[in-house]
C-alpha cells in the first residue's frame, strides 16, 4: 500500500485528517510535497484499546505462530526494496549504503527473534517439582517462566529510521514476547515509518492475527509531543521503549511512573562512549588508531548513540603525534548532513559550551559553532566535525565536558600519569560503551588495561578492546545499555535476546495440573525448550 499520510489502526488507515505536518529533506532543505496527519487524541485511544483487546488472543498464539509472523514481517519489509531506501535517504540525509545496511539489520532482527521464539529458552522456564513426602510439610510443585506484560508503546528514534523505529528492535522484541505494539512515529521520517508500518500490518493480516496487534501513529507539528504523552498514560499500555535524548527519555519515564498504575519505561539516552588510548598503544599503533577513531567519530555525521565523544591519552611524544593525526583528519573532513535543524542547532550549542569552558583548547572547530539559528541553508542542514582538548583537571572540574554532545565532536583529555586514567573512568557518567586501546605486548599497558576494565565495568554496558564502539551486532551476547544517563534501567539491553526481558515479568504456577500449565512448563514438553528442572539445566 502506498504512503497516504495517515495513521494505521487495527490494520486499517485512519480517516482523521487533522493536524497536518510535513517532513524535511535535510540534505537539500526541501520540504515534502506530501502532507502527513498526526494522530488525534481519539485515534490514540482507539489504537491503544485495540492493542489491549488483542493482547490475550495474541499472547495465547503458539510459539510457531509468533515466529512465522516475525518472519513474515521480515519478508514484507525486505520486499519494499529500493523504494524504502530512497524514502529513508530523502527524509534523513543519510547515505544509501548506510540505509541499505540498516534495512538489512531491521529484516535480520525480525528473523533473529523468530529463531529465539522457536528455541524457547528465552522464557527462562524453571521447574521445581513437589515432594508430597517431605516432612514436616509437603513441598509444593513450583514452575516459573517469563510472561508478556501487555501492549507496548514504541517511540521512533531520529537517528535510526529503520532499526529503532516502526519496525525496529523494540517492536520486534515486544512482538516476540507476545506483546502487541503501538508505535509513535518520528516526525523526521514519517514516510519511512509508514512504509514499514504497512509491511507489518500486512504481515499480521496474512498470518491471521488480530488487527490490534500492531498500530502506527503519526506524530508531528503541534501534536508531536501530545501523541507520546497520551500514549504513555493510556491505561491500555503496559510498557514503553524510547531511544533519544535524556530529557525526552526521563520525561516519558516520569510520566510512566506517575500513572495511577505505574508502568516501566525503558529509555536509551545519552552516552559519551569514552576511549582510553594507553601509552604503549599510542607508540605502537597511533596512526592506525587515529584513522579508526576518526571514522568512528564522523560515522553518519556523529549521529549514532555509540560514537565516541571522549578520548584519554597520556602525555608523550607518541601521544602528541596521535592527537595531531586525529586532529588533521578531523580538520580535513568536510561538512556533512545532520538529521534535522533541531539536532544541528543542539550540536552547535553543545560544542560552543564546551569550547568556552575553562581549560579547554580548540584544536578543530567547524564553522558556525555557537549558533542557535533554526533556519536551513539552501544546501541543507550541514555541520563540520570538531575536536577540543583539555586537561584532566579541567575535565574533572567541569561537568559540561562529561556530558554527551550528539554529533561529530570529540574531546581529547590529557592525563599526566596512569592513575588519572583510573580516576577519569570513575568520574565518567554511565555510558553505553567503554573502549581501551592497549599494546598487547606491553606489560604496563596490560596491567593498566586490567585496572581500567574493573573501573569501566561499573560505568558501561559494553567494553571494547582495541576497536571502536560504533557497530552493534544483533546477537545473544550483545548488551546495548548501561548505567544512567545511558539508560534509565541498566539491567536491560535494547539489542539481542536480553531485549525481550523488558516486555515480560516472571510468573510462578504452584501445584497446577498439567493441562492448565503453559506448554513450556509442562512435563514431557516436546518443544525445543531450554529450562531448569530441579536445579539441573535441561537442554533438548
Amino acid at each position: 500500500m502506498p504512503v497516504n499520510g495517515m495513521s494505521i489502526i487495527a490494520g486499517r488507515a485512519s480517516t482523521d485528517t487533522a493536524a497536518p505536518f510535513h517532513s524535511l529533506n535535510p540534505a537539500t532543505g526541501e520540504g515534502s510535497r506530501h502532507a502527513y496527519h498526526a494522530a488525534s487524541s481519539a485515534e490514540v485511544d482507539v489504537a491503544a484499546r485495540a492493542a489491549a483487546d488483542s493482547f490475550d488472543e495474541y499472547a495465547a498464539h503458539p510459539s510457531e505462530s509468533k515466529a512465522a509472523f516475525l518472519e513474515r514481517c521480515a519478508s514484507e519489509i525486505a520486499s519494499l526494496g529500493d523504494d524504502l531506501v530512497e524514502m529513508a535517504c530523502w527524509e534523513t540525509g543519510l547515505a544509501g549504503p548506510r540505509i541499505a545496511g540498516e534495512r538489512d539489520r531491521t529484516v535480520n532482527q525480525f528473523r533473529f527473534f523468530a529463531a529465539m521464539v522457536r528455541d524457547g529458552g528465552w522464557v527462562e522456564a524453571v521447574i521445581d517439582r513437589g515432594d508430597p513426602t517431605r516432612k514436616p510439610m509437603p513441598r509444593p510443585d513450583l514452575r516459573r517462566m517469563l510472561r508478556p506484560l501487555g501492549p507496548v508503546a514504541v517511540f521512533g528514534a531520529s537517528n535510526f529510521p529503520l532499526a529503532y523505529s516502526a519496525g525496529g528492535g523494540d517492536t520486534a522484541s515486544a512482538l516476540a514476547a507476545g506483546c502487541p505494539v503501538v508505535v509513535k512515529g518520528h516526525p523526521s521520517h514519517p514516510g519511512t515509518g509508514e512504509m514499514v508500518a504497512w509491511a507489518i500490518a500486512r504481515a499480521a493480516g496474512e498470518c491471521g492475527l488480530p488487527g490490534g496487534v500492531y498500530g502506527y501513529l503519526h506524530a508531528g507539528g503541534m501534536r508531536e509531543f501530545d501523541v507520546g504523552r497520551e500514549l504513555i498514560t493510556h491505561p491500555g499500555v503496559r510498557a514503553a521503549g524510547f531511544t533519544g535524548s535524556p530529557s525526552g527519555g526521563m520525561s516519558l519515564a516520569n510520566l510512566g511512573a506517575s500513572r495511577p498504575d505505574p508502568i516501566p519505561v525503558f529509555s536509551e539516552m545519552g552516552s559519551v562512549n569514552p576511549v582510553f588510548v594507553l601509552p604503549g598503544a599510542a607508540t605502537a599503533d597511533g596512526e592506525a588508531i587515529a584513522a579508526k577513531l576518526h571514522a568512528s567519530v564522523t560515522n553518519s555525521t556523529g549521529q549514532m548513540c555509540t560514537c565516541p565523544g571522549l578520548v584519554f591519552v597520556a602525555r608523550s611524544s607518541s601521544s602528541e603525534a596521535f592527537v595531531r593525526s586525529l586532529g588533521a583528519r578531523i580538520d580535513a573532513t568536510a561538512s556533512s548532513v545532520m538529521l534535522s535543524p533541531r539536532i544541528r542547532d543542539a550540536y552547535l550549542r553543545r560544542v560552543g559550551e564546551m569550547a568556552t569552558a575553562a581549560g579547554v583548547g580548540v584544536a578543530v572547530v567547524g564553522e558556525g559553532l555557537g549558533s542557535s539559528r533554526g533556519e536551513v541553508a539552501a544546501s541543507g542542514v550541514l555541520a563540520r566535525p570538531s575536536m577540543l582538548t583539555t586537561t584532566f583537571e579541567a575535565f574533572v572540574r567541569d561537568r559540561t565536558l562529561r556530558e554527551e554532545c550528539f554529533g561529530p565532536s570529540i574531546v581529547v583529555v590529557w592525563c599526566d600519569e596512569a592513575e588519572q586514567f583510573i580516576e577519569a573512568a570513575r568520574a565518567i557518567d554511565g555510558s553505553l560503551t567503554g573502549t581501551i586501546w592497549a599494546d598487547a605486548g606491553s606489560e604496563p599497558d596490560r596491567v593498566l588495561a586490567g585496572r581500567l576494565t574493573t573501573a569501566l565495568e561499573r560505568k558501561a554496558g559494553r567494553l571494547i578492546f582495541n576497536g571502536v564502539p560504533t557497530g552493534v551486532e544483533v546477537v545473544g551476547a550483545m548488551v546495548h545499555g548501561g548505567p544512567f544517563p545511558a539508560t534509565n534501567q541498566p539491567q536491560t539491553s535494547a539489542v539481542g535476546t536480553l531485549a525481550v526481558r523488558r516486555w515480560c515479568r516472571p510468573v510462578c504456577f504452584q501445584n497446577y495440573p498439567g493441562d492448565l500449565l503453559p506448554t513450556e512448563l509442562a512435563d514431557g514438553n516436546p518443544g525445543r525448550i531450554t529450562r531448569m528442572e530441579d536445579g539441573r539445566l535441561v537442554v533438548p
